[in-house]
């Protein structure tokens, strides 16, 4: 049986609506919408009343009634296309979405997030976001070197902002690499630009420098053999790091042989098979770079299995720094950005687009390389 009071408490307690605060101020029902919608046709006394006798009942807009009457919609969308079993490990998105939420919140803006199986499923997901009017704008995240995305959000008309710039044609291997001239680079944001993409906003980090600092400082140090295990192919950021790598070798005159990239999808799993399969060639790689942090303790613990001492025998660097890095022995070297930082460029930016600003570029805060205990010289030949 049904104790008393049971039912009652399972009832799901009733929305205030525009009746209940219209009866509650003495008004209206049209005053009470045109005091909540900011319109004339109210004095300033009852438009105050209004709102007041609202925030007491807790009352809030309908989003698909302002959808439906072309207001927006409150929200923006952020899809993930990756591996569920990748983002509970990695840090990086966790950071990411902190920054774009501090900047949404202030604006009372929700996000919609939501994690997808490929990038079909992603495009179907924005048609029907579109159709049904849920979100003002999408943030695009892990741009591909072939993504259909920014056509199809152009198409739609629904705003967005790319983050992580496009994949861009690297040198020709067969030509000489020109040095670049050594230069200070800025702490801040960098100036906008003409957009990246002809159709979309986009705010990037320049991958290829910042590969570059992780070479200066393993050459520097004598390494010779150095292995990067990237992400996940088809992405554009890993697409441009294996591009610096093998710039940066060729610029050394060093054997693409021994400097090269292998892909994985992120996970600790791959990224420990990846170092068992490097550690067991015949010349093995002396320093390896690990496109997370993930990957990089993964390797450390590979090493430390089979007795290979880090740093007196093999160096590792993780391309995004975490606690996982700062508590591992050796603490690992790492590079070094404000990914919060980033994630809050992303999030100003589309709401600038959604006010009417230009499409653009912005670059990022490049990462500076912080060493750890995890590097040093490689072992004599």
């Amino acid at each position: 049986m049904t104790a008393p009071g049971e039912a009652a408490r399972r009832k799901p307690a009733r929305r205030p609506t525009i009746k209940d605060i219209a009866r509650r101020a003495g008004v209206s029902e049209s005053a009470v919408s045109f005091a909540l919608n900011d319109r004339p046709g109210v004095s300033q006394d009852t438009r105050a009343r209004v709102r007041r006798v609202a925030e007491e009942l807790g009352w809030q807009a309908n989003s698909a009634a302002r959808a439906l009457s072309g207001e927006r919609a409150g929200a923006m969308g952020l899809v993930l296309a990756r591996p569920a079993q990748t983002l509970g490990v990695e840090s990086f998105f966790l950071q990411l979405v902190s920054g774009i939420q501090e900047v949404l919140s202030a604006r009372q803006i929700a996000l919609l997030f939501q994690v997808v199986e490929d990038l079909d499923t992603e495009c179907a997901l924005y048609r029907r976001w579109w159709a049904e009017r849920r979100v003002d704008g999408v943030l695009v995240v892990d741009p591909r070197t072939a993504d259909p995305r920014p056509e199809l959000l152009a198409a739609l008309g629904l705003p967005a902002v790319v983050v992580g710039g496009p994949a861009t044609p690297g040198p020709d291997p067969s030509e000489p690499a020109a040095a670049e001239p050594a230069a200070a680079e800025p702490a801040a944001a960098e100036p906008a630009a003409a957009p990246a993409h002809p159709l979309l906003s986009t705010v990037w980090a320049d991958d290829a420098k910042a590969m570059a600092r992780v070479l200066d400082h393993l050459y520097g140090l004598g390494h010779r053999r150095i292995v990067h295990i990237a992400g996940l192919p088809g992405l554009a950021h890993t697409a441009r790091r294996i591009q610096s790598l093998r710039t940066e070798a060729d610029r050394r005159g060093l054997d693409r042989r021994q400097v090269h990239s292998v892909t994985t999808d992120y996970s600790d799993a791959e990224g420990a098979e990846a170092t068992r399969r490097l550690l067991d060639a015949a010349r093995p790689p002396t320093a390896i770079v690990y496109d997370n942090d993930v990957m990089a303790v993964a390797g450390a613990s590979v090493a430390a299995e089979r007795g290979i001492p880090v740093p007196g025998a093999l160096s590792i660097v993780a391309w995004d720094d975490s606690a996982l890095c700062r508590v591992t022995h050796p603490r690992l070297t790492a590079l070094v950005r404000d990914t919060p930082g980033f994630g809050r460029l992303a999030a100003q930016e589309l709401l600038a687009v959604l006010d009417g600003g230009p499409l653009r570029t912005v670059q990022g805060e490049l990462p500076h390389l912080e060493a750890r205990e995890s590097t040093g010289t490689p072992p004599p030949r």
